[in-house]
C-alpha cells in the first residue's frame, strides 16, 4: 500500500489489435502496478504488464456491465492502494470513452492523472477499408457520434462532409432512415466496418438507402458507420455501390510479445 495516493494514467489501447497501441501507452503498462481494463482492450495487451494485477471493468452496450458510479470507486480505491494505476480503454479515452466521469472522481479525491491519446475507431475503421476521411476540395470537415444517447435513443443528423457513427451495429435499419430524413441524399456512400483493426474486421460498403442490408452481416460486433464523402471510393467521387466484402489484416504482423520497458525486479 503506498503511503499516499498514487497515480492514475488513462492509456488508450486503440481500437482492435493490441499493436495498434501507442509507444507511450506500452510503456506505461510495463509499469503498472495494476490495471482497470475495457470490454473492448485486447487480452494480448496483458503481455506488456505480466507483473500487474488485472481487473475487467468493462461496459459493452445492451450487456450487464460494471456501473459508471462503481468503476469510479474503484479506481479511487486502487489509486489509494497502489503507486501506479493504468485504466485502460480501448480505442480512444477521450472519444465515448467515459473518461470525464472518470477525471472528476480522480480531481475530487486529490488523485493526480494523465492521458495517454490512442487511435480511435472512427480512424481505424477508415484505415481498414483505405478510405481517408477528408478529402481535399470536397471533404473538410468529419463529425463523430455516437449512435446511442445516454437514455438509448437513436440520433442521427447532418452536420459535416463526413459522419462518423459510433455503437451503431443493432441501429443500421433507424440510423439509415433517420439520416435520410436528415437530409441526406438515398445514393450517399455509406461504410459499415465491424472489428475495425482486428484480424476477423468486416468491411461492407452500401448506399444509404440500402443501410439495413449490412445488419445481419456485422451482428454481434462492436461496429461503425461512416457516412458521407469518406465513405466514397478512393478517386471515383461518384462511383456506384458495392457489394458487401471481407477485408483481412495481413497474417504476417506479428503480435506484441514482451513489454518495451519493464518494472525493475530488484
Amino acid at each position: 500500500m503506498t503511503a499516499g495516493p498514487g497515480r492514475v494514467v488513462f492509456v488508450s489501447a486503440g481500437p482492435g489489435a493490441a499493436d495498434l497501441i501507442t509507444l507511450r501507452g506500452a510503456r506505461w503498462l510495463a509499469l503498472a502496478d495494476i490495471v482497470l481494463a475495457d470490454a473492448l482492450a485486447d487480452p494480448a495487451l496483458r503481455d506488456l504488464a505480466p507483473q500487474a494485477r488485472w481487473l475487467d471493468v468493462g461496459k459493452r452496450g445492451f450487456e450487464h456491465s460494471a456501473k459508471q458510479t462503481e468503476i469510479n470507486a474503484l479506481l479511487v480505491k486502487a489509486a489509494r492502494e497502489h503507486a501506479l494505476v493504468v485504466r485502460l480503454k480501448g480505442g480512444d479515452a477521450s472519444v465515448f470513452g467515459r473518461l470525464e466521469e472518470e477525471l472528476i472522481a480522480l480531481a475530487e479525491a486529490g488523485i493526480d492523472s494523465e492521458v495517454v491519446p490512442g487511435v480511435t475507431a472512427a480512424l481505424a475503421a477508415a484505415a481498414q477499408a483505405q478510405r481517408p476521411l477528408t478529402r481535399r476540395g470536397r471533404g473538410r470537415s468529419v463529425s463523430l457520434t455516437t449512435a446511442m444517447t445516454e437514455r438509448g435513443e437513436l440520433q442521427a443528423a447532418r452536420t459535416a462532409d463526413t459522419e462518423v457513427f459510433y455503437m451503431a451495429g443493432r441501429q443500421l435499419a433507424a440510423l439509415g432512415r433517420q439520416l435520410l430524413a436528415a437530409g441526406w441524399a438515398a445514393d450517399t456512400p455509406t461504410l459499415v466496418v465491424s472489428r475495425a483493426g482486428c484480424a476477423d474486421a468486416i468491411t461492407s460498403e452500401h448506399a444509404l438507402a440500402d443501410l439495413a442490408r449490412a445488419a445481419l452481416l456485422h451482428r454481434g460486433r462492436p461496429t461503425v458507420v461512416t457516412v458521407g464523402t469518406g465513405a466514397g471510393f478512393v478517386g471515383h467521387q461518384d462511383r456506384g455501390r458495392a457489394a458487401p466484402h471481407k477485408i483481412a489484416v495481413s497474417p504476417e504482423i506479428a503480435p506484441l510479445k514482451a513489454p518495451l520497458t519493464s518494472k525493475s525486479t530488484s
